[in-house]
């Protein structure tokens, strides 16, 4: 067994989400794969983990799916635990910004979000403009603690929902004149963040097609990318290169670290960035200071 993670998404209109889900559900389960997929009117949106070659059979035909041909699957190594079982489900959004009626897609995608760039193309564009190129990151917060793009902004975001009142509050307005550069994860999170900022007067709003994930891989640890890159699973954060760098603090001790705890207590979603000194100690492991709250977005 060759153990792998697919990262997905893509926008088109569903006409049936619960027929798509059923669908899902079936073609998942066959294939024994884990992980999390939610459908919505508006697309699909998935990370699952399993064997190579049932994820291979797996992708194959969800892109038979009209309007999914297009979809771009990012892998990675997996374990062959990172996911305790399969969630396949229903939601008025595949992000939760908490707009759902301001979306408008078709069979290209996202109705009005900002321009698509390359790895290339987004290492061009911050050579050309220098100081008046911003990286805006379109994570929670506490993903940007073990990594992000050089001088990027980071919103004070604890969910993704966090995000239209953080624009509305005209915190941001002084970067309506300049170049702004989303990323996320996978991409998904800014194909709706950079609608959003584009209704709110920011005119030259870009994302990094397949996101950080596609830039690490091109770039590793020799571009604009600093750090780990946080997951939605067991493995927490990954590595592009042995190279990285190691820029997240010890939320206790302010020593280097990229190691996330979950809260010990099972009602709580907080997390903790630790080092091993203080990652040994339970008093450390419970909701002593401000967390923050986890994500299913990419």
């Amino acid at each position: 067994m060759l153990p792998k993670i697919i990262l997905y998404y893509g926008f088109a209109p569903v006409a049936d989400p619960e027929a798509l889900r059923l669908w899902q559900n079936t073609l998942a389960q066959s294939l024994n794969l884990k992980g999390r997929i939610i459908i919505s009117r508006h697309g699909i949106n998935g990370t699952l983990g399993g064997d190579m070659n049932d994820l291979k059979k797996y992708v194959r035909a969800t892109k038979e799916y009209p309007g999914f041909k297009k979809i771009d699957f990012k892998w990675s190594q997996g374990t062959g635990s990172d996911f305790p079982k399969l969630s396949v489900k229903v939601r008025d959004e595949l992000v939760t910004f908490g707009i759902p009626e301001n979306l408008e897609v078709n069979e290209n995608g996202i109705i009005g979000g900002g321009e698509h760039l390359s790895p290339e193309e987004v290492n061009e564009l911050a050579k050309q403009l220098g100081e008046d190129l911003v990286f805006f990151d379109g994570r929670n917060a506490y993903e940007a603690k073990v990594g992000r793009f050089k001088d990027a902004v980071i919103p004070d975001i604890k969910t993704t929902k966090d995000f239209v009142a953080e624009l509305d509050s005209g915190k941001y307005d002084y970067l309506k004149e300049k170049t702004v550069v989303t990323y996320c994860t996978g991409g998904i999170r800014c194909e709706i963040l950079t609608k959003v900022m584009k209704e709110r007067g920011f005119d030259k709003v870009y994302q990094i097609a397949g996101g950080i994930v596609r830039y690490g891989e091109k770039y590793a640890d020799q571009g604009l990318w600093q750090g780990s890159l946080y997951t939605f699973d067991k493995r927490m954060v990954i590595d592009f290169s042995e190279s990285a760098k190691l820029i997240g603090k010890c939320d206790k001790c302010s020593e280097p670290t990229k190691q996330f705890h979950n809260c010990a207590n099972v009602y709580c979603h907080n997390l903790f960035l630790l080092c091993k000194e203080c990652g040994k100690d339970e008093k450390n492991l419970v909701c002593i200071h401000e967390g923050f709250v986890i994500s299913n977005n990419h």
